[in-house]
């Protein structure tokens, strides 16, 4: 059986988010710097 790392990423963030709010800016910041980086130089992780 194999999990998608997405969603399980989604469930641990949102239940993070749900016991420490403040969480919230640093995971959509942190979210952001990842696609922006991962959009900027496509072959970055191949």
């Amino acid at each position: 059986m194999t999990v998608s790392l997405t969603p399980l990423v989604a469930l641990i963030a949102g239940v993070l988010i749900l016991l420490i709010p403040r969480l919230l800016n640093f995971i959509v910041a942190i979210y952001l710097i990842i696609v922006g980086v991962i959009g900027l130089f496509p072959g970055l992780l191949h």
